[in-house]
Parts: structure tokens; C-alpha cells; sequence
């Protein structure tokens, strides 16, 4: 039986799927569980990615986390739209074969914009695979350095779009970091293990891994979040198993499995928790449409300039309810929030302490400003 939720219903199955509350069945034990459980998490910026996991994993820090991606239990390439993500190493290959179709179709359009033709591309997966060869990783300078000295030009955008079609091609992968630096090595050695489905099973995997941690979703909402059409979304989650139907605002949406039954069983009790995530985070990111989470009167403070470019959010009970900047020091970490709606001091203590969160992430005290 389909069960009509009321929006606030639905914010709390949301916050639960995003694992920011606690969930009744998953206790995720590090960075590879939660990874895992979202099948891609967006992390074109690093320290974004790292806090997205840190914010899911309480009592962990940024050590923690990169310790965790040099022991390979998760690792960043552009899966899908265009972007890079963290994902489960295992499933790099049949991720890319599955939702890159579409950005590839595109790639000679935007190599022609860029002055560069197919053999550029094809070439630059050549180098790029000869030059990583034997389990090592190089920089992202070092890999530009390597295409230039095979007469392939890199300067403006073209260096970015060759890094990016071998990433997609799965001959290389993004590594972890070497200090500040980028790194890049071979898909096939970072992470030889490669799990291997057909279509069919890869869109119901996917599908599935993207409505139980996000849920309750359209199919709508998983085409934009994937890339896919939105035919092949509506394939995948016909498939998946595990999910259930639920109703928000006489619109059918899919949801894990033990959420609908909380949902069926009635509404737990309110929450008022007050969170500070990252900018890039999928709690925003994951969906085309945030009425939910975000009142469109303060799209434009999250999202200055419609840009793309999302900024860190305080949430309090599943709501953006203001944003914040932070500001790294060598002894200190401060941190600048500018409030969206009226916060009383008990609230802004409550936001404080949310933000402590991150500061002990960095392993550094914080300073709080408050902008009003």
C-alpha cells in the first residue's frame, strides 16, 4: 500500500536516507560504508568531499578520512555529469561505461572549442597510460608536463578536458592528494578489482544505491542526479529491489525499503538538530528540486550568481537556515556565518557547536563571526 507523506514526513525519511540522522538499520563504520551507501558522492572540491564523510562519520577526522582514500576505500573520478565524484573503487568501470555515454557524445563538440581533435584525445589517453604504467601516480602538473612534452598543448581549458577524457575512457583515475597537489594513476592498477554487470543490473545498482540514500526521489530527480535519460531512470528503479513507493503531494516517489515502514508506521518524533555541512554536499546537490531543504527566497545566498558554485549550509531540523565561510589558520580555524532566518542565542549556540563539529575535523579551535 502507498503511503501519502506530508512534506515534513518527507524531510525526515530525506535527512535520514542522507545518513545526517540516525538510520534504523546502517551504521556506517568508515569512509568505504558511506561511499557505499550512496553509490557517488559529488567531490570536484576536495575539502568539501572530505567533510561530506567526516559530517557522516562522528568522532573521525580529516587524517582519518585520508588514511582512508590512500587505503583505496573509495576514490574520485568523473563518473557522471561531467563531474568528479567519490565512489566505490570496485565499481569505477561499469559506473563510467553506464553514465558517460552522454558526456562522451559531447566531447568532440567541446574539443572543437577548444582547438583540439579526436587523435589530440586519443593520443593524450596513450601518454597519460604509458606514463603511469607500473602502479604509480603522478601530479596533475607532472601529467600536463607529460602531454606537452608529446606536443599536445594544455594551455586554458585543454589540459583539463584531456585529464578528464582519460578519467572517463577508465584509464586513469583521480588518487589522493600528495600534499596539496592533484594526483592521478591508472584505473586499472589504483583499483585492479573491477566488479562487472550488464546494463540492466548496472541501472537497477545505481538506482537503487541513489534512492536509498536519497530518498524519497522521483525518477526525475535520479535522471538528473545520474545523467541518464530519463527513459533509463525510470528502467533502473522499476528494477531495483528494495524500495518502496511513497506519496508527497500526490507525487509518487521511491524510498529505501525500512524507511517506508517507518513512514507507514507513523512519523517519528520531530527533530531539531542543527548541522553544518559543506557546500558541495549531497544533501543539496543530490536533487534538481530543494524546496524541501531550502526555501527558494534563499536560493541566491546559497547559490550566488545561479553559478553552480554552492556554499557551506547550517541546517536546523532538515532546513538551510543559514551559510558559512571558513577561514584556515595555522593555529586556528575561523569561521564566518551569515544567518538566513532569525536565530535566537540558544539556537546560535546550538549552530556553534555544529560548527566545533567541523573544527575538531581539522583538528584546530575555532573562532565564530557572526555577519547579523
Amino acid at each position: 500500500m502507498t503511503r501519502d507523506l506530508t512534506a515534513s514526513e518527507a524531510l525526515d525519511l530525506r535527512m535520514t536516507s542522507l545518513l545526517l540522522r540516525e538510520h534504523p538499520s546502517v551504521r556506517p563504520g568508515g569512509v568505504a560504508d558511506v561511499v557505499e551507501w550512496f553509490g557517488a558522492m559529488q567531490a570536484q572540491d576536495l575539502a568539501s568531499g572530505l567533510w561530506s564523510l567526516g559530517a557522516r562519520l562522528p568522532g573521525r577526522t580529516i587524517v582519518d578520512v585520508q588514511a582512508a582514500l590512500e587505503r583505496r576505500e573509495a576514490l574520485r573520478t568523473w563518473p557522471m555529469r561531467g563531474t568528479v565524484h567519490l565512489i566505490p573503487p570496485a565499481d569505477a568501470r561499469w559506473m563510467l561505461e553506464l553514465t558517460d555515454v552522454r558526456s562522451l557524445a559531447g566531447a568532440a563538440t567541446r574539443r572543437s572549442q577548444l582547438g583540439l581533435t579526436d587523435a589530440d584525445a586519443d593520443r593524450a589517453v596513450d601518454v597519460l597510460g604509458a606514463a603511469l604504467v607500473g602502479g604509480g601516480r603522478l601530479t596533475r602538473g607532472e601529467c600536463l608536463a607529460a602531454l606537452r612534452a608529446s606536443g599536445l598543448g594544455t594551455d586554458g581549458q585543454r589540459g583539463y578536458h584531456l585529464l578528464w577524457y582519460a578519467s572517463v575512457r577508465g584509464v586513469t583515475c583521480v588518487a589522493p592528494n600528495v600534499g596539496t597537489e592533484q594526483t592521478f594513476a591508472l584505473l586499472d592498477e589504483w583499483a585492479p578489482e573491477q566488479r562487472h554487470l550488464d546494463r540492466d543490473e548496472a541501472l537497477a545498482l545505481l538506482a537503487y544505491r541513489y534512492a536509498r540514500g536519497h530518498g524519497p526521489v522521483t525518477a526525475r530527480e535520479f535522471a538528473g542526479w545520474s545523467g541518464l535519460t530519463l527513459t533509463d531512470a525510470r528502467r533502473g528503479l522499476a528494477a531495483a529491489d528494495g524500495l518502496r513507493t511513497v506519496r508527497v503531494d500526490d507525487e509518487p516517489m521511491h524510498v529505501d525499503a525500512a524507511l517506508a515502514d517507518i513512514a507507514v508506521a507513523g512519523a517519528r518524533a520531530s527533530l531539531d538538530d542543527v548541522l553544518a555541512l559543506p557546500g558541495f554536499d549531497e544533501y543539496l546537490l543530490g536533487y534538481r528540486d530543494r524546496t524541501l531543504m531550502l526555501d527558494p527566497a534563499h536560493q541566491a545566498a546559497v547559490v550566488p550568481g545561479n553559478n553552480g558554485i554552492f556554499q557551506a549550509t547550517v541546517v536546523r531540523a532538515g532546513r538551510v537556515v543559514g551559510v558559512w565561510k571558513r577561514k584556515i589558520g595555522r593555529t586556528a580555524v575561523t569561521v564566518t556565518i551569515q544567518p538566513l532566518t532569525t536565530l535566537d542565542a540558544a539556537t546560535r549556540a546550538l549552530v556553534e557547536r555544529a560548527l566545533g563539529r567541523y573544527a575538531d575535523f581539522l583538528g584546530l579551535p575555532a573562532r565564530y563571526d557572526w555577519l547579523a
